[in-house]
């Protein structure tokens, strides 16, 4: 699954989902992850029935959906205009404090037509004083245009809008990266992920020292 991800074969992903889940497979922490951010990448009604499913499973059986799985269950759901649900289920999400969270958070107020709430989390934004070395919240350029558009019919909103938008780009708080590329970004500190990279990268056997492709074919 996670190869016919990276190969972008989102379609198939889904086809060994299902068979895992048939076969009763026991999901890990990780599973939750790559199957939520393929029905996400997939953004059909089914789909999103699917990770539903999932999901409410997952939390009748006591397993672990971390943050990383849920921001791609509220991006879903907010892609199929279940506003409602994206606000569930991002108020299940234990310290929402990440960049992809921030974003998802000012998607949802904008969405539901909380414009006012949408400036007034910007403008904490600009005006939280913080220490230079602590990390400052970074909004995606992709979601602010989102939240002008919203705004156009508002002078007055628009107006303060524009003016903490100078400010969150004097601060270096816009990104050019969009939600899907800030969703889909594994972080380097990722241990298994890396771990599982060296192996994939290994081309050297660490018994004879020979070329792997070598080793196999004698072995």
């Amino acid at each position: 699954m996670d190869m016919l991800f990276t190969k972008g074969k989102y379609e198939s992903a889904l086809e060994v989902l299902i068979e895992m889940k048939n076969q009763d497979v026991k999901f890990s922490k990780d599973t939750y992850i790559l199957a939520f951010a393929v029905c996400y990448k997939l953004n059909s009604p089914e789909s999103f029935k699917i990770c539903t499913t999932l999901r409410e499973e997952a939390l009748i059986k006591g397993d672990v959906i971390s943050r990383r799985a849920c921001c791609f269950a509220v991006a879903l759901a907010l892609n199929q205009n279940q506003v409602e649900k994206a606000m569930s289920i991002f108020s299940q999400i234990m310290n929402p404090e990440s960049i992809t969270c921030t974003n998802l958070n000012i998607l949802i107020h904008v969405r539901s037509d909380m414009l006012e709430n949408v400036i007034k989390i910007l403008q904490d934004t600009v005006d939280r004083n913080v220490s230079v070395f602590v990390k400052r919240h970074t909004f995606s350029e992709d979601v602010l245009a989102k939240v002008r558009e919203k705004l156009k019919d508002n002078p007055t909103l628009t107006a303060k809008f524009e003016e903490i938008y100078a400010k969150l780009h004097i601060n270096g708080q816009v990104s050019v990266y969009t939600l899907d590329a800030m969703l889909c970004h594994v972080p380097l500190d990722k241990k298994s992920n890396t771990v599982l990279l060296r192996k994939k990268m290994r081309t050297v056997s660490r018994r004879t020292l020979q070329p792997l492709s070598q080793t196999l074919l004698t072995e």
